[in-house]
């Protein structure tokens, strides 16, 4: 007989709690809140220069415009010019110096949207301009730093190279990524009496966005309450800058005392907002003739644009995740932190992980083709162990490693070796359709490296008719957060999902808690609210024995009611009996994940709580006449412990896999020499689409895998992860070109049709 058990247990597969709304179009995100009578709409005035002195600005057209209200510059920010998240210098408002094109330098404030917009074109701004700088090597050559260049070392990289049987050196470029979230930035801010502030916001962060307004309207936290119910996705791109947003309608609202609404259309959008950081990577690596790497330097250099923004963590992350799941004994990383007269980049899904592990796959793709071995061969070579060569270079020690296995079990079952055999037929026989294939793994830090993000608050109600009332810090971006921590509160209280209300997130009910990022959102959340209702169950619990006299012992929940001794009872009617004995039904949870330290000075400690695992096995085709190419097979097997909810895992598998390989084939951002961003829209900017989803798409969540850390059911964080497994799409590509004469292709990324055609025509031949 099976056993009963409360509906949206963890472990089942629950449909994401807003699924009906998002397909029935009746989700209501932040545009679509009922608006006040009194609203003004606001326009923002952006630069047209990458770097320049404002000379003078003409506002009398824009003021005698229909529908304008008021317009507002740096000057008439009461309190403090700055939305930078760490570092403040990041102006709401441009101040005398404008750093790129599209920086915000005034705002409008109209009847309607379109009076808004229209009325910003109608400013005159004259500018002396100042000499900009657009790329990363000219910014390190010109020694043009957002924060100071750092340095992660073990051994003696030098020597280990030096002395090397074989050694290779190179460099490669991996451009950024528009976050290209459908919902985009949007803010509005409700005047409440005594000059308080209520503000609706599209953020991953509304603690920080509280903070930053607060501080911008001159006033403190308590006279600001933000609210986020959801967001049409966000990937990073709501983790910092979403304050800008919200810092300029909460100043507009301020000095208006009427509500006020930003919402940036789509092009002013990818104009104005940062990006994942691009990069230039340079290496030089000495191997044995196994391919196993016995020393490598590292030279990373990003493009941070104008400002810090989260570029010290991101950064920083590259360091930590350029071993990806190899072990690196003697090694030197580099890492420059560029200033750009270009936007503020900013988190992207991986937060600078990526970036790190696409560097150690290039350089032990070009290990194998130098060797002319399988590559999957020369990263089993390198793969950590387990009780040796299992420390990393930041010295923590890698206690979990399922790679090998993971690996082992994605090669029988994608029937890796035997399709690498009639790819290599096949090629042989073609000589214009090409076709590779590559295995990548995934090994990915799990908590914010900065040690004291990692908390989370919740707070519970039991109502009493038994229901409950559920709130925590985290933010509902459509990745299922919220499903997942309703279904901790029920198994911890027993009850049906179905009676947990699911409610926004709102800094007057849970304070001071962390951006939703670092995959950590589950692992925090989940852990606060069970902490929560366990405080009310266990006071339950105590009532129970008491009014029916019974041991504590022998009072258990389960299934919607409760055994009391011999009696069993609704859970709804206990809770109605303690609440007329004024027993407490609501209660607050707090969770700091444990065991993790790290020092920053000398980059070392622990700063992850685990790992998450997995990798994929992808093939595709290439026409080598024109470059284009097609994606045929995707086998994938990826790591989540005891996962939560199944469905809601295999979706963020899927989905992080296909924003990975879209990065890396299909995702140009360009800017022109006048520093203006000429990819702003769906028209020039190309993210994949269903069309590029291959047919033969399998994916399974690794079994029998329960985290050995003690997460909440020993479930692993799914966020970001998956993102990486599109390493694999970038190093079919490349195989592909391998088999054309030339060996070792000089594919940078993205791997657009023609970065494929220039790699094809200009590839060095390996040496023999």
């Amino acid at each position: 007989m099976v056993a009963e058990t409360i509906a949206g247990a963890p472990g089942s597969a629950v449909p994401h709690d807003s699924s009906r709304l998002h397909v029935t179009g009746r989700a209501t995100y932040t545009d679509d809140i009922a608006e006040p009578r009194d609203l003004l709409h606001i326009a923002v005035g952006m630069s047209e220069r990458p770097h320049a002195r404002v000379s003078s600005m003409d506002f009398s057209a824009v003021h005698a415009a229909q529908g304008v209200v008021d317009v507002i510059v740096a000057d008439d920010i009461a309190g403090k010019n700055n939305c930078g998240p760490v570092v403040e210098d990041d102006p709401i408002l441009a101040a005398g110096i404008v750093e790129y094109a599209g920086q915000a330098l005034f705002a409008v404030a109209a009847e309607t949207v379109e009076d808004a917009r229209r009325a910003v074109k109608l400013a005159k701004i004259e500018y002396e301009d100042l000499p900009p700088i657009l790329d990363i090597r000219q910014a390190i050559e010109s020694g043009s730093f957002v924060l100071p260049s750092e340095t992660l070392s073990r051994g003696d990289s030098r020597n280990a190279i030096e002395s090397a049987a074989n050694r290779l050196s190179g460099s490669v470029s991996l451009g950024g990524q528009d976050q290209f979230y459908l919902e985009g930035q949007i803010a509005m801010a409700l005047p409440r009496e005594g000059g308080d502030l209520f503000v609706y916001s599209s953020t991953q962060h509304p603690g920080e966005v509280q903070h930053l307004v607060a501080e911008a309207i001159g006033k403190s936290s308590k006279d600001v309450v933000v609210e986020c119910r959801r967001m049409g996705g966000a990937f990073g791109g709501k983790e910092s800058q979403a304050a800008l947003i919200a810092c300029i309608a909460g100043v507009m609202a301020d000095r208006t005392g009427r509500s006020c609404k930003l919402r940036l259309d789509r092009d002013d959008d990818m104009i104005m907002t940062g990006k994942r950081h691009d990069f230039v990577i340079d290496y030089d690596v000495g191997f044995n003739d196994a391919g196993r790497i016995t020393g490598i330097d590292f030279m990373f250099a990003s493009r941070c644009g104008m400002s810090a923004d989260l570029s010290g963590a991101i950064n920083d992350r590259t360091m930590f995740h350029c071993d990806n799941a190899y072990f690196l004994e003697d090694v030197t990383i580099v890492s420059h932190r560029c200033k750009t007269n270009t936007v503020s980049n900013t988190a992207f899904r991986g937060f600078g992980g990526p970036q790190g592990m696409f560097a150690i796959e290039y350089v032990l793709d070009d290990i194998a083709r130098f060797l002319n071995m399988d590559p999957l061969d020369v990263r089993y070579e390198n793969f950590y162990g387990i009780g040796e060569r299992d420390v990393t270079q930041y010295q923590q020690k890698v206690e979990d490693n399922i790679v090998c296995e993971l690996v082992d079990e994605l090669v029988e079952t994608s029937d890796y070796r035997n399709r690498v055999q009639g790819i290599r037929e096949f090629n042989k026989s073609n000589s214009i359709l090409k076709r590779g294939i590559a295995l990548t793994p995934v090994k990915f830090g799990i908590s914010f490296t900065a040690t004291h993000l990692n908390q989370a608050g919740a707070l519970v109600h039991v109502y009493k008719d038994g229901t409950v009332h559920l709130n925590h810090g985290g933010t509902e971006m459509g990745q299922g957060l919220f499903t997942k921590v309703a279904q901790v509160v029920a198994d911890e209280l027993q009850i049906d999902i179905d009676r947990i209300k699911i409610t926004a997130s709102d800094t007057s009910k849970v304070p001071n808690a962390s951006a939703t990022a670092a995959s950590s959102g589950s692992d925090m959340n989940g852990k606060a609210a069970q902490a929560a209702a366990r405080k009310i169950k266990n006071r339950l619990i105590e009532f129970a024995a008491d009014c029916f006299s019974v041991a504590e012992e022998d009072v258990s929940f389960r299934n919607n009611s409760v055994r009391i001794g011999k009696q069993k009872i609704s859970f709804a009617e206990l809770v109605e009996k303690a609440w007329f004995a004024r027993v407490s039904l609501s209660a607050t949870g707090f969770y700091r994940t444990p065991k993790i330290n790290y020092d920053r000075s000398t980059f070392s400690g622990r700063p992850f709580f685990y790992y998450a695992y997995g990798a994929a096995v992808s093939e595709v085709i290439v026409d080598m006449l024109t470059g284009e190419n097609r994606l045929l097979r995707v086998d994938i097997l990826h790591d989540c412990g005891k996962s939560l909810n199944p469905a809601i895992d295999l979706g963020q598998i899927e989905g992080g896999f296909v924003q990975g390989a879209g990065w890396l084939t299909s995702e140009e951002l360009n800017w022109n020499e006048a520093g203006e961003l000429q990819t702003h829209a769906p028209s020039t900017y190309k993210i994949p689409t269903s069309s590029d989803v291959p047919a033969d798409f399998r994916v399974k969540i690794l079994e029998s895998s329960p985290n050995a850390e003690d997460t909440i059911f020993r479930s692993k964080a799914v966020g970001e992860p998956p993102l990486m497994l599109g390493l694999s799409v970038f190093y079919a590509l490349r195989d592909a070109l391998a088999n054309t004469p030339g060996g070792r292709p000089p594919l940078h990324a993205p791997a657009t049709p023609e970065a494929i055609l220039r790699a094809a025509s200009s590839a060095d031949p390996i040496d023999d």
